[in-house]
């Protein structure tokens, strides 16, 4: 089982305070999986989106919420999180 956080842009956020926080919010996603924080993958969808919307994969639910509590996305209210459980079927 994983779990999917789905990202989607607070209502009224200009979007020139998301690339200003971005430099901080790499750094945290980068130290949090250089930390072993289960983190596999996360990123924004390419597809035009008016939410702005973007994913996180994550090994555990508690990785998942230790990761939200941090993220400076989350903490400037940017971005509202939310939480999926997530059964995969894999195609090794």
């Amino acid at each position: 089982m994983e779990f999917v956080v789905m990202y989607s842009l607070s209502q009224g956020v200009d979007r020139s305070r998301v690339l200003e926080t971005y430099p901080r919010h790499e750094a945290y996603f980068e130290a949090f999986h250089a930390d072993g924080g289960g983190l596999l993958a996360l990123g924004p969808f390419q597809t035009v989106d008016p939410a702005g919307a973007s994913m996180g994969i994550f090994t555990s639910l508690e990785d998942a919420e230790r990761f939200i509590a941090g993220d400076p996305f989350v903490l400037e209210g940017l971005a509202v999180p939310r939480i999926l459980e997530w059964d995969a079927v894999r195609f090794d």
